[in-house]
């Protein structure tokens, strides 16, 4: 698994990121992976994960996977992005992979699956479908 040292330092710098436990698993051209536990803090009243956990993660695995592809001088802020909910977020942990769909100068189509996994086995929860758009620094 390798990760691009400007995807990581940029992750690094997302708070929310640390407070959901989140970690940058893995990048690749046009993709990116994050990982993350169901933590206490991170439930709904049903005893689930919540969906902002499983939108949180989505839309930066998504974001991450735009940057990839993006110059050294610019970053990634969502312009817009939906979610559908296919299921409970119930399990150990959530793996959110996101890929560009079309990259752009001004606009990059990008979307985002996101499963839920316990003892290893996944079962797909939520998929993301949205906008990023680079940025100067």
């Amino acid at each position: 698994m390798t990760t691009d040292p400007r995807i990581q330092a940029s992750f690094d710098r997302q708070s929310m990121m640390a407070t959901l436990g989140a970690r940058l698993v893995e990048t690749g051209e046009g993709s990116a992976t994050i990982a993350a536990p169901i933590l206490p803090g991170a439930m709904q009243q049903q005893g689930f994960g919540h969906a902002g956990l499983t939108f949180s993660i989505g839309d930066s695995a998504a974001g991450y996977a735009a940057l990839t592809l993006i110059p050294v001088t610019q970053e990634i802020v969502t312009a817009e992005i939906k979610i559908n909910l296919l299921a409970p977020a119930k399990g150990d942990r959530l793996i959110a992979r996101g890929r560009v769909i079309k990259p752009g100068r001004r606009l990059i189509v990008v979307s985002s699956d996101v499963y839920a996994q316990t003892d290893g086995v996944e079962r797909h929860i939520a998929c993301l479908m949205g906008t990023m758009m680079p940025v100067d620094l």
